[in-house]
């Protein structure tokens, strides 16, 4: 497969934005007659070429069922599928591919781990959680806690959009807690939760600690095992992958101990009528046909988001993220939510008298694409006193101009409303 049309690395903490944008085809559309604006890449990334390429190169050259055929073109596909697992492992640090399990996207990683771990868990126990929680880290374990009798807890936030760490300390002190799963990045407020002290906190009072990692693992290097995390979810289509395609990364000896997920095709070792036994880990959890393009297609994101560093990323990013806030900040009326300690490349707002969703509109008659509403997470919305804001996110090929033109058209709508 043509995999090899990638970036060469940047020095350390420099980034050709231009060169990047021209990687990616859609960025040279236009929308309403103006070129298009991409601000909602917290929602779904936009893909690069050698992504769309590997796709297309793998459907035409290399393509069958895999882990079951006999002949070559099943194998090749089967070895191109599980090399990508190996990659995960690597852009993980993971201790062993075989800790990686493929998953259709975050919520079903998180999903899985509610209900396989979860059936290990008993009344008395509770699960610990964020006021900043995606629905996705939230719902499961309600619907955990609803059949089984584990207590959900709920961890607060300070004003400015950070995890009070002292309220955290005082849930965890009974010795009750059995898992705190917590976002790494905020996909409202944009907050970096501080993950070593949280997962320090919950080994010492006795828990496990999952970390939804659907924000972060796009803008910064993730070292799961300098984390302290027992689980890390991601997914593909945030990472300037194809969507259909997830991660979930567990502790070998919690996977070997947690029951399958799914029961179906290639999760067994044997079946008979009256009993299956199960395959080893990962396989026991990735029951049926896998998302095999896709899986193909995250491989080479990740090449290609590895060629160009996380050093150069995360240091554009956080200079963009500085930048945008101090054009923000001189748009009338308008408000940014949250002032955490540290900040990914996440800004909601507010604009006096004017809805979200009409901010969205109007910007997007302009060529600009942002988000609007309570962004799955609406109890952190009641926890703001807000009903919904309006998001911009940004991902590598975002540049100053699309900070501009965002403020500048911010400005000029904040003018025809008043």
């Amino acid at each position: 497969m043509n995999t090899d049309r990638t970036l060469k690395a940047a020095p350390a903490g420099k980034l050709d934005v231009q060169a990047v944008r021209a990687q990616f085809p859609i960025l040279s559309e236009t929308v309403h007659g103006r070129p298009f604006v991409f601000l909602d890449s917290g929602a779904s990334a936009q893909k690069p070429a050698v992504v769309i390429d590997c796709m297309a190169d793998a459907m035409r050259h290399q393509y069958a069922n895999i882990h079951r055929g006999l002949y070559w073109m099943s194998e090749r596909t089967s070895e191109a599928y599980e090399a990508v697992r190996g990659q995960v492992a690597a852009f993980l640090n993971a201790p062993s591919h075989e800790e990686i399990i493929f998953t259709r996207n975050s919520t079903e990683a998180i999903n899985l781990v509610a209900h396989s771990l979860g059936s290990l868990m008993k009344p008395g126990q509770a699960v610990l959680i964020s006021e900043m929680e995606h629905h996705a880290n939230l719902i499961p374990w309600q619907m955990l806690r609803d059949r089984s009798g584990v207590e959900l807890r709920v961890a607060p936030i300070t004003d400015e959009g950070d995890l009070d760490m002292e309220a955290y300390g005082r849930l965890l002190e009974d010795g009750k807690v059995a898992l705190v799963a917590m976002t790494h990045m905020s996909n409202v407020l944009g907050t970096v939760t501080p993950a070593r002290e949280i997962a320090d906190r919950a080994h010492e009072a006795g828990a496990l600690v999952l970390f939804d990692g659907s924000q972060a693992a796009v803008h910064r290097r993730t070292d799961v095992q300098a984390l302290g995390a027992d689980f890390y979810t991601f997914t593909g289509h945030k990472l300037y992958g194809p969507t259909g395609i997830g991660v979930l990364w567990g502790r070998r000896a919690l996977l070997d101990d947690m029951p399958p997920f799914l029961g179906g095709g290639d999760m067994i070792s044997s079946v008979t009528f009256e009993k299956s036994t199960w395959a080893n880990v990962p396989h026991k959890f990735e029951a049926g046909t896998p998302a095999i393009v896709e899986t193909i297609g995250l491989g080479a994101a990740i090449r290609w988001v590895e060629s160009i560093g996380f050093d150069a990323i995360e240091a554009h990013e956080q200079a963009l993220t500085a930048y945008a806030l101090e054009k923000l900040a001189d748009v009338p009326g308008l408000k940014v939510v949250g002032a955490p300690k540290q900040r990914g490349g996440v800004i909601s707002f507010t604009m006096a008298d004017v809805h979200p969703h009409d901010i969205a509109t109007l910007l997007d008659r302009n060529g600009i694409a942002v988000r609007a509403g309570q962004h799955c997470a609406e109890p952190l919305m009641r926890r703001l006193g807000l009903h919904a804001t309006t998001r911009a996110s940004f991902g590598v090929y975002t540049d100053t101009h699309d900070i501009d033109v965002l403020a500048e058209t911010l400005a000029r709508i904040r003018d025809f409303f008043v």
